[in-house]
């Protein structure tokens, strides 16, 4: 009698289990992902909003983050299109939100769990471990300093009693302060979104900060120019909450892996950088 009320219970538990599952499927989803997008991950990524990959940049930061109206989320520019193709492969949608890159860096918007991910152009650190998860090394980067053409600025050393802009919170700042001259000026500002105008507004001397962001100002306006390079060793790597998404960690890291494998990855590098 026991063995037959054992296996009537779990008769109904699975017909109870089948029943469920057929209402859930039912149910209407607020987005889906792309129809190139594999198959959803079966571990739980603790995702902000079900279904979507929320992804933290600051914005603009051309190459890397770029407004771009004609795009689903708004956004372009090498990070976020590295992040799309990565999402996809996860079968998953992006979103992206625009956030300032000091609270970023700092790990706030992250243990806030307002995104996933923090994919904004960031160098990987030993003091940012300490508040930050990193994804491996997807780019290298340098340092750089972007003058007027014709200010006869040559190299740092030229910017004794001038005003140097940087960003606040980056390594472009840390060289600044370690390497500038001691009568030099450094003026702080949130972002290249205010850095670039202001140096065209004869606001600032001179802009430190990575070579790619500084390449794309003087490619667009011929009245500016890279005087320097400084090689810093500096690797960028997508940052997330300390301790408490090992498992995005882990499906980003293969991800990025299959994206170097299936060569996907080196389209997106040469549609921004050749």
């Amino acid at each position: 009698m026991l063995v037959k009320k054992t296996l009537t219970l779990a008769a109904s538990v699975a017909a109870l289990a089948l029943a469920l599952t057929g209402c859930a499927g039912a149910a209407p989803t607020a987005s889906a992902p792309a129809s190139n997008a594999s198959s959803a991950p079966a571990v739980d990524l603790k995702l902000v909003e079900a279904g979507t990959l929320t992804v933290c940049a600051d914005v603009p930061y051309p190459p890397f983050e770029i407004e771009d109206t004609s795009t689903a989320t708004g956004y372009s520019g090498f990070d976020v299109d590295v992040m799309d193709a990565l999402a996809k492969k996860l079968g998953l949608t992006l979103k992206v939100m625009d956030v300032e890159f000091d609270a970023l860096q700092s790990g706030t918007v992250l243990v806030a769990n307002q995104c996933d991910i923090g994919a904004s152009a960031m160098t990987i650190t030993e003091e940012r471990k300490k508040n930050i998860d990193f994804s491996d090394p997807y780019y290298d980067s340098l340092q750089s300093l972007l003058v007027k053409t014709d200010s006869g600025i040559t190299n740092l050393a030229g910017l004794s009693g001038k005003k140097i802009g940087v960003q606040k919170g980056t390594t472009g700042k840390t060289y600044a302060e370690e390497n500038a001259p001691k009568d030099a000026q450094l003026i702080e500002f949130p972002s290249d979104g205010e850095l670039w105008p202001a140096i065209q507004a004869g606001q600032i001397d001179a802009i430190l900060q990575d070579q790619p962001v500084n390449h794309t100002h003087e490619v667009a306006d011929a009245a500016y120019k890279i005087v320097e390079t400084y090689s810093t060793d500096e690797q960028y790597g997508f940052a997330f909450a300390k301790d408490k998404k090992p498992e995005l960690l882990k499906a980003v890291n293969d991800q990025l892996k299959a994206m170097r494998a299936d060569g996907s990855y080196d389209t997106i590098y040469k549609k921004y950088f050749g």
